[in-house]
């Protein structure tokens, strides 16, 4: 895995949603209905919702994306709409469907990015060189990003993501769209991230890998967070043949 030096770890939660809101429209439910949430340091939140459940516009507007409709959003005590650029330094955000410049090739677009975080030429290079390699891209650095699978523009999401090391990250589906052994990379870098005090948000629908990695799962449906899941509640979930599956259904009132 990829080497880091070591930062201190932050008294104050990393990540804090208060009563966050979000609506698109004048007309109908909101998108997200006062979820409130904290991710703390080091630790992995799981995050779990059927499709237009809210988890991607939670997402959004955690990274600045888009715009609270009211309610605060804090990254390291930063406001990610009155003290956007200070919120967004620290976060690392990873969409479930990545959409780069088609005809640029992934170095390019690293060392762009790295100009973003105060990073030369050289620095953007040589970690960005280090993130490929991790992430299973050093044989395809001369391809344009148009050739590369949905799978292998999820890996370079994912270095970057990492470039400049930041203390918070957001996940939204990254699981999906990748083979066996990306899966297999992104159980161990959120292992490692969380060892190293990051605070992590893992949106998924895989349930089974959720009840693996996370330390808390939180469920929201239609907008609504209905239940936050401690380990000690998930392992009693599994215990007996349980299945996160079922109580997730369950929490939510579907019978499947």
């Amino acid at each position: 895995m990829i080497k880091y030096a070591q930062r201190s770890t932050f008294a104050l939660p990393m990540i804090e949603i208060r009563n966050l809101i979000k609506r698109y429209s004048g007309k109908g439910p909101a998108a997200v209905d006062d979820l409130t949430l904290t991710i703390n340091n080091g630790e992995i939140v799981g995050f779990a919702g059927l499709n237009g459940a809210g988890k991607t516009t939670t997402i959004r507007a955690c990274t600045g994306i888009i715009y609270p409709t009211s309610g605060t959003i804090l990254i390291d005590g930063a406001d990610v709409v009155s003290q956007k650029t200070a919120a967004s330094s620290s976060v690392g955000w990873v969409p479930e469907l990545p959409n780069f410049e088609p005809n640029a090739k992934p170095m390019q677009l690293l060392k762009y990015y790295g100009g973003f975080y105060g990073m030369n030429s050289e620095e953007s290079r040589t970690r960005g060189m280090t993130l490929l390699e991790a992430t299973g891209l050093s044989g395809d650095t001369n391809k344009k990003l148009r050739n590369y699978s949905q799978g292998m523009k999820k890996r370079f999401s994912l270095a970057a993501s990492m470039l400049n090391d930041p203390r918070n990250y957001f996940f939204d589906e990254t699981l999906n769209g990748l083979d066996p052994e990306g899966i297999r990379y992104v159980r161990k870098l959120v292992t490692e991230l969380k060892s190293r005090g990051r605070a992590i948000l893992l949106s998924s629908h895989i349930l089974n890998e959720l009840e693996t990695l996370a330390d808390r799962i939180a469920i929201i449906h239609r907008g609504k967070l209905v239940e936050v899941l401690n380990r000690e509640k998930i392992d009693a979930v599994m215990q007996n043949g349980g299945r996160l599956e079922d109580h997730f259904f369950s929490i939510i009132g579907l019978n499947v």
